[in-house]
């Protein structure tokens, strides 16, 4: 053995020297993985072929072998690690030869390709990331950060260490908006770094807050970094756990689990909700403790003829007590049954018996191991329900209902049925907050259009609970309801001119409601990630044509009426019935087919437009570029890091982390080495190096465990996330030292971030002790 190490092992040596060779030589990054794949694959064949690398491989023939095999002990368990006393045999690194080895790296790296990159189940969650950076980069060129600093300046400027409070807040709604670490730093390093070394903030503060908050987009939702790792993750964990459920003695992991092994983006969306909110929360409250300990350092910021606040009994009533009342009653409504679901329907085919909670018509070694994962109780239970489905006949399928039953059930439903529906009360809900805002900022506003629309929503419930029941169909529930929704509209409309008066809501409103459509359709389960980013898209580049107008002092109605008609064409889509196949279409679904048609067809003319403002005024031309670089990017490391992945699985590396890994009993160890390693990775390598060529290689240690793949995926994300602020090769710091000015030098940078990495190293520790953080948001939302 050379140097006395194993072949593999300095094959290992030589991938992490090619690779950090490549990338220090200062070559782009997304093809120095690639030709280090090349290259090491190249220096490791070279010294195998000529016999200078060997490997040790365990001797399978000898008796200490055999008997471990005899002792019930899987093959795939048994490795030098844990057995070092086991004999070994001495093998080439290529046991059939480079030759051999290159051949299958080159078919499986077009296997790969096509599966990941040009087809496959992940390419359409991948398309996400594309829409994703369109939003993004649209939405920050239409300077929406601007504004946002500006008036949270306002806000937060006159409490101790508000200005990076502001900072913090600002980059939290860009990260929910745009999610693009970079245009984000150096929007608010050119923006909030004068503007608080003016006002005699500490530089060390100031750039610190800034690089973190600039962050705050890797972790918070639509996030590029759970977008990735979650088309890594599924595949990994369901592989990883069919691997535990053999080595187990079971056929599979849903008979070993009881439950598909399965983990999905959007599921990781809603997890990754509250570890974002909870760093964003760490982050200003550091802020705000340090202006409390140096009030020097970070003074508060009184802007000269700021408007001071109006009275605070009337702030109080209508901005919280008024609308905690408009909540609080709709969700009194919810809970006493008079309002909530009116779905009816009845299927006729009904289940006659339940299965088990758990198989358990398995063999002895899988019922022992079983029994250790669920617990005996629950294995007796399942035994339990079993022998009375047997009983029963062991029926387990479906039983088609008589008319009678049909009936009688459907008759049950709607006697148990609330007379208000739950979506009727939602809307009016969210136009009542509306109105009661309005009075808030305006309180001098005529009272008459807004008590109007106030009376036209309790019109509308009336009207809703005494004559529309749940068999109403959709045409006679919108001719019911055109009157109070009429009135209601006619106040809203007032109320809308009120709220355009305060900045904060004119700023926070537009982007906030495009983060809503994105957000709130991939957390409610009411679609998956790629068409909320189309649809995110979609209005980044409509708000930004408006924004661009507005600027131009042009009328922006064409862009207000294609967003009212997106609205109309998602509520006919989803009240009436569309499909036009059926053997009898009323005349109600006619209609409402056509006017889904049309306000589709303007709503698209609508982008268009958006697009020539764009394209006009030169904003289109750059973000379509940019866009294009990025996604380029991704997916030539994509490429790039899957070759060096086949690399290092060609001579056995792979197999070899992996033995080294699990030779640890502990899973908890496992898990905290892994994590530390990424951490130290994170120091000199960027986040995508790391998903793409660390993950895969560890990945079916980590996710084939007990733990839970969410929580496992996103402790990794915040540890990824932390890659962005560690020095030297931090790409938040270089953003932010190429627009500080001459008196903020790097040091002042590392010394400013140093306690922002403690904060993430604090919030890994909180989410490691505290794991239902993550996995409360999934457990009570659709698709969790």
């Amino acid at each position: 053995m050379l140097f006395g190490l194993d072949g593999v092992e300095i094959g290992l040596i030589i991938v992490i020297l090619c690779l950090f060779g490549g990338i220090l030589s200062g070559f782009p990054v997304a093809f120095a993985i690639g030709g280090a794949a090349v290259i090491s694959f190249g220096i490791i064949a070279a010294l195998d072929n000529a016999g200078i690398l060997v490997a040790q491989a365990i001797d399978t023939g000898s008796a200490a072998y055999g008997a471990l095999v005899a002792r019930g002990i899987h093959p795939d368990a048994i490795s030098h690690f844990r057995y070092p006393e086991l004999p070994t045999v001495t093998t080439a690194l290529f046991p059939q030869g480079w030759e051999t080895a290159m051949d299958r790296n080159i078919s499986f790296i077009v296997n790969r390709m096509n599966e990941r990159v040009f087809a496959g189940q992940s390419i359409e969650t991948l398309l996400a990331v594309l829409m994703f950076v369109l939003m993004g980069i649209t939405l920050e060129r239409s300077k929406i950060a601007n504004d946002l600093l500006t008036t949270m300046a306002r806000v937060f400027g006159p409490m101790p260490g508000g200005l990076a409070v502001s900072v913090v807040v600002v980059g939290a709604f860009l990260a929910a908006s745009t999610g693009i670490v970079g245009a984000t730093v150096v929007t608010m390093g050119l923006l909030s770094l004068p503007t608080m070394l003016r006002n005699k903030y500490s530089p060390e503060l100031a750039t610190g807050v800034i690089a973190a908050s600039g962050t705050l987009g890797q972790i918070i939702p639509p996030s590029i970094i759970i977008v990735l790792l979650g088309t890594l993750a599924g595949d990994i964990y369901a592989t990883a756990q069919e691997t535990r459920a053999q080595l187990a003695g079971c056929p599979d992991a849903l008979t070993y689990l009881g439950q598909a092994a399965v983990v999905s983006v959007g599921t990781l969306f809603q997890a990754a909700i509250l570890p974002g909110v909870l760093l964003a929360l760490l982050y200003a409250a550091y802020a705000f403790g340090y202006a409390l300990l140096n009030p020097s350092k970070a003074p508060p910021v009184i802007e000269a003829g700021a408007r001071r606040a109006g009275r605070k009994g009337a702030a109080l009533t209508w901005f919280l007590a008024a609308p905690a009342g408009v909540i609080g009653l709709a969700l009194l409504l919810e809970a006493t049954g008079i309002a909530g679901s009116q779905d009816v329907g009845v299927s006729r085919y009904t289940n006659t018996a339940e299965s088990a909670s758990l198989r358990t018509n398995v063999s002895g070694q899988c019922k022992a191991a079983m029994i250790a994962l669920h617990g005996q109780s629950k294995w007796d239970s399942a035994v339990a329900q079993q022998k009375e489905i047997a009983a029963a006949g062991g029926q387990i399928g479906t039983q088609e209902l008589s008319d009678e039953e049909l009936a009688a059930a459907r008759a049950a439903r709607l006697a148990a049925a609330p007379p208000v529906s739950g979506g009727v009360l939602l809307g009016f809900t969210l136009l009542g907050l509306a109105l009661v805002t309005a009075r808030g900022v305006v309180p001098t506003a005529r009272p008459a259009p807004l008590l109007i629309g106030g009376a036209g929503i309790v019109l509308g419930l009336l009207v809703d609970a005494l004559f529309i029941g749940p068999l109403a169909s959709p045409g006679t529930v919108l001719l019911m309801l055109a009157l109070p929704v009429a009135l209601t509209l006619y106040g809203c409309r007032y109320a809308v001119a009120c709220l355009s008066r305060s900045d904060l809501l004119r700023v926070v409103f537009p982007p906030l409601v495009l983060i809503v459509a994105v957000l709130g359709s991939i957390l409610g389960g009411i679609t998956n990630p790629t068409p909320a980013a189309a649809l995110g898209a979609g209005g980044a580049l409509m708000l930004a044509a408006y924004r661009k107008l507005q600027e131009e002092h042009r009328t922006g109605k064409l862009i207000l009426w294609a967003a009212y008609a997106i609205v109309i064409m998602l509520l006919a889509g989803t009240n009436f019935d569309l499909r036009l196949g059926r053997e009898s279409v009323p005349l109600e679904d006619w209609l409402a087919f056509f006017v889904a048609q049309g306000t589709y067809h303007f709503a698209m003319f609508g982008i268009l437009y958006a697009c020539w403002v764009l394209l006009r005024s030169g904003v289109l031309g750059p973000v379509v570029r940019e866009t294009a670089k990025v996604t380029s990017m991704v997916f030539t490391i994509l490429i790039g890091s899957q070759l060096l992945n086949l690399v290092v699985i060609s001579f056995g590396g792979e197999h070899y982390i992996q033995q080294f890994l699990r030779s640890f009993d502990n899973e908890l160890t496992v898990f905290l080495l892994v994590m530390l390693v990424l951490f130290i990775l994170g120091f000199v390598l960027d986040f995508l190096e790391i998903i793409y060529i660390v993950i895969p290689i560890v990945g079916p240690v980590i996710y084939g465990g007990t733990f839970d793949p969410k929580w496992v995926t996103i402790m990794i994300a915040v540890n990824l996330q932390t890659s962005f602020l560690t020095p030297p090769f931090g790409f938040a710091l270089f953003y932010l030292r190429g627009v500080a000015p001459k008196e903020v030098t790097t040091w002042h940078i590392y010394r400013g971030v140093a306690p922002f990495v403690v904060i993430q190293v604090i919030g890994l520790a909180l989410l490691w002790f505290m794991p239902g953080i993550v996995t409360i948001v999934p457990n009570l939302l659709p698709n969790g």
